[in-house]
């Protein structure tokens, strides 16, 4: 079981020292090349050293060997490197290549240049039994050459991959924030419709279904009533139809196939109209002057008072309700409060609990403010505040 143990952890340590199998094949072959080359070529090679060619050989091998963890452990091979091979006399190309790796795979410049100028100064005070006949300019010079050469050049490739790498993490961020915001854009496009979809159906379809009940009950006795209650419903039926037909319109073509008219107060008195023929006392109040709104100010008001009489239909039935609208050159303020209940209401229209959060989103996104609850006495009371551009017409 330990010698397990032991082979585990030495597979799991070879697995680390390269992050592919192309960088693995790489490194085993440069340090069985380089082992080769530095073992025959100091073999051959007559030396003023104290150790014979074969034992420099051998250390040209070893040190050549040591190339499998230069990505992994790249400062501690080139302190091994500067030592041993310059007491050795070893390895003169894979000195080169340790000196490469600790410029391209060390994160501190310091560290680099400290070790580079250590292995400078060793170069030049290689120990040995007998002194180093070349003029001092020719140590130095070939001391730059062998030494800094490759440190600079690694140093120079390990900025370049660190550039690809942050490009390519800059471009892998851009491309993840491209696609939440494409997310959150399709988010906020299924909410816009799904709050288009129920302001067209509920209102619609509630004020018929109270109109389909008031026609029941009168069919018999007032035929006459009958009709003009058929007749509206079949234009309700129509009208949202026509609003449907927009809003699938803007999911095929975009917003260039809304309406280009916006809903003036004038839709507002049909609301209540149409609210006031099936039952609802309505009362609308008119503050101020009129004044043509900005579209998205005028769509906001219309579904405000909508929504709110939407609501006094399913949940208050035919409770007495007022409309006020307060028309201001730097505002707009609807406000929609019904009494309470008289009785439950018999329809019996189901609700979703959606149409006060579609309202106060849309009033929020238009910079303003929206409250709703239940009155003092009773009833329930709608209120937005819809500020005015200050370029809009007065």
């Amino acid at each position: 079981m330990r010698i397990r143990g032991w082979w585990e952890g030495f597979r799991g340590w070879w697995s680390e020292l390269w992050p592919t199998r192309r960088s693995q094949a790489l490194d085993l072959s440069l340090a069985i090349a380089l082992a080769a080359v530095d073992g025959v070529l100091l073999w051959f090679t007559p030396q003023d050293f104290w150790l014979p060619p074969p034992a420099v050989s051998l250390c040209s091998v070893v040190l050549a060997l040591g190339l499998v963890v230069r990505r992994r452990h790249p400062v501690a091979l080139a302190l091994f490197a500067v030592t041993f091979g310059t007491v050795m006399g070893a390895g003169a190309f894979a000195t080169a290549v340790i000196l490469y790796s600790l410029g391209a795979y060390t994160a501190s410049r310091r560290t680099v240049l400290t070790i580079a100028a250590l292995g400078f100064a060793a170069f030049l005070l290689e120990p040995g039994p007998t002194a180093n006949k070349d003029p001092f300019i020719g140590q130095v010079l070939a001391g730059v050459t062998f030494i800094f050469s490759p440190v600079l050049l690694g140093l120079y490739m390990g900025a370049r991959k660190q550039l690809f790498a942050s490009l390519k993490e800059r471009a892998e961020r851009l491309e993840l924030e491209q696609h939440l915001l494409a997310e959150r854009a399709r988010t906020e496009e299924r909410t816009r419709i799904a709050r288009e979809m129920h302001d067209v159906v509920a209102n619609r379809v509630s004020v018929m279904v109270v109109h389909a009940g008031a026609l029941k009950a009168v069919a018999t006795r007032d035929p006459a009533r009958a009709a003009e209650t058929a007749a509206v419903i079949g234009d309700m039926g129509r009208q949202a139809l026509e609003e449907l037909r927009q809003v699938i319109g803007v999911l095929r073509q975009g917003e260039d196939a809304l309406a280009q008219t916006s809903p003036t107060l004038a839709d507002v008195r049909d609301l209540i109209d149409q609210s006031g023929a099936a039952g609802l006392r309505v009362d609308l109040r008119v503050r101020g002057e009129e004044q043509p709104m900005p579209p998205a100010v005028s769509r906001a008001v219309y579904r405000l008072v909508q929504e709110a009489l939407t609501n006094v239909h399913k949940h208050a039935g035919d409770a007495d309700t007022s409309v006020e609208l307060r028309l201001r050159p730097e505002a707009v303020e609807v406000e929609v409060t019904n009494a309470p209940p008289r009785a439950t209401p018999a329809h019996g229209l189901p609700s979703g609990g959606n149409g006060l959060v579609g309202l106060r989103e849309r009033v929020t996104a238009l910079g303003g403010v929206f409250t709703a609850g239940q009155c003092d006495g009773g009833g329930f009371r709608v209120r937005a505040h819809l500020p005015l551009p200050a370029s809009s017409p007065s």
